[in-house]
């Protein structure tokens, strides 16, 4: 998805453009199709409405020029407020504009090597193993494949009722959120986990997939005993909740996912459940019972580069700018997330042809923030981010009131349009 759009954009500026694409000679294992954009998950492309992170993060994309937006509300299907499609028409459509555009060659062929000139890489979460190695050689093997992740809840939302922030034995700066728990909580935590449903992995992901003991799913552990965890991510040593003054029995502690502390993710929570049952386990933790989720726990097998050390925020190699990245190998993490960055990476490509200034969106507009994000050097132990509202920079005004949620949603996307209208004029 990442890879057609690029094209596109690149096309639609009257560049020729050569786009290298193995199927149908070759397939990942977890693609079927011969066409462009085949959606291997689910055929939904999440909300429509502008109001909210995924809605936002469309419109912006279609006020840029995207391929695929318009494609997919051409092939939608009933899905309540969200965007699915009927993804065999989908990814059809697609194709057909793509290899119908005059100024795009398709060459079906396994790339083993990086050609030179300028180049984009979208090769995706499965990139093949022939053009691994090249990539890993050229990025300093700066190619991580991660098994686990924790979810990412907003900072608002966590209920300093009953979170305190302190670090253990009272260590350097306050830099953990803390939600304590009693013998009962934690007992009644503790059984929902063990006995809560796990995801269903992909084939391909069980035959490769080798779970290390450093990022072992936290309802795995638990499994091992009733103190597994307790002794483990979960130890309350060294921490005295405020509130009562004394050691808790047991604490879930929240690490900054990003400077301005919008986003905290669950520290060794890494888990594979699925994420309504992460939902409704996670939000018994004291602290979190309203917790708004931004970002699930995930466990596949995924791909992607160290972006915040390699890339800029043109999705240009640092090291070497003729070569820029797309999609989900850059840790965007979702369907259009992954498009999106195509759409950047290709629109900058253009730009550095024609000796023009990159187009560098600013971090109010959703994919403004999520380039932000994944190529921040300050960034450590980066993990695939996808859009949310969390990412973006907080309003000065406060909502309040039943309808305050969906009246802070509106006011972001207002300011993102506003500000991403602004750019594209200056450009």
């Amino acid at each position: 998805m990442a890879g057609c759009e690029a094209a596109w954009a690149v096309a639609q500026a009257g560049i020729p453009v050569t786009l290298y694409e193995m199927k149908p000679q070759k397939f990942s294992p977890a693609h079927h199709s011969p066409d462009f954009a085949e959606l291997v998950c689910s055929n939904s492309l999440k909300a429509a409405r502008v109001d909210s992170a995924a809605g936002l993060l469309k419109e912006e994309m279609r006020r840029l020029g995207s391929l695929l937006v318009p494609c997919a509300e051409a092939c939608a299907v009933e899905a309540g407020g969200a965007l699915a499609v009927d993804r065999e028409r989908f990814s059809a459509l697609v194709t057909e504009k793509i290899r119908s555009h005059s100024l795009i060659t398709v060459v079906n062929q396994e790339m083993t090597e990086i050609p030179d000139g300028n180049i984009i890489i979208a090769t995706g979460p499965l990139t093949s193993d022939a053009l691994h190695e090249p990539i890993a050689a050229l990025t300093g093997k700066s190619l991580y494949f991660y098994d686990a992740a924790a979810p990412i809840v907003t900072g608002e939302s966590v209920s300093m009722d009953r979170a305190f922030y302190a670090s253990r034995y009272g260590k350097g700066t306050a830099d953990y959120l803390n939600c304590p728990m009693t013998k009962e909580e934690y007992l009644a935590f503790y059984d929902a986990l063990i006995h809560a449903e796990s995801a269903q992995l992909h084939a391909f992901e069980q035959e490769t997939l080798h779970v290390y003991e450093g990022c072992m799913p936290v309802e795995v552990l638990a499994k091992r005993g009733e103190d597994a965890i307790r002794y483990g991510m979960m130890k309350p040593v060294g921490l005295t909740d405020p509130h009562t003054g004394k050691r808790p029995y047991a604490v879930v502690q929240l690490r900054k996912e990003n400077r301005e502390g919008t986003l905290w993710n669950l520290v060794g929570f890494q888990t594979n459940l699925k994420w309504g049952e992460q939902k409704r386990v996670f939000s018994m933790i004291p602290g979190l019972e309203n917790a708004e989720f931004v970002r699930y726990g995930v466990m596949h097998r995924n791909s992607f580069l160290d972006s915040p050390k390699l890339l800029d925020q043109t999705y240009a190699l640092r090291k070497e700018p003729r070569i820029r990245f797309a999609g989900q190998m850059t840790g965007v993490e979702g369907y259009m997330e992954s498009a999106g960055s195509g759409i950047l990476a290709g629109l900058n490509m253009v730009r550095t042809i024609q000796n023009e200034k990159p187009l560098i969106l600013p971090p109010e507009t959703m994919l403004g923030a999520l380039t932000a994000y994944i190529t921040d050097p300050f960034q450590e132990n980066l993990q695939p981010m996808g859009a949310n509202m969390g990412i973006l920079p907080t309003l000065d005004v406060k909502f309040r009131g039943k309808d305050g949620k969906q009246k802070k949603y509106q006011a972001y996307a207002e300011r993102a349009l506003h500000a991403l209208d602004e750019t594209i004029n200056r450009c």
